[in-house]
């Protein structure tokens, strides 16, 4: 995965996060992507209406960076096919 230094991650524009509020999971390529999807569930002080959005961003950021998601909802993390 491509690094974000402080400096690069605070130039970001808050829609370039999952949770743009918090400024958490950054969705700049495919790698930060998988990441966020990897660990939407380790994401601490945000509501079900805020993951829901959040969720819709990955998605956003999955289809742009062509990676595959076949989860269709972040409830469905985690839980056998």
């Amino acid at each position: 995965m491509a690094e974000l230094d402080s400096d690069k991650r605070d130039d970001l524009s808050r829609g370039n996060f999952a949770f743009p509020d918090q400024r958490k999971e950054p969705l700049e390529d495919a790698s930060h992507v998988r990441n966020a999807i990897a660990r939407f569930d380790q994401v601490k002080g945000v509501t079900d209406d805020e993951r829901d959005e959040a969720w819709t961003r990955i998605k956003a950021a999955a289809k742009k960076f062509d990676v595959e998601v076949s989860e269709k909802s972040w409830r469905e993390l985690g839980k056998p096919s």
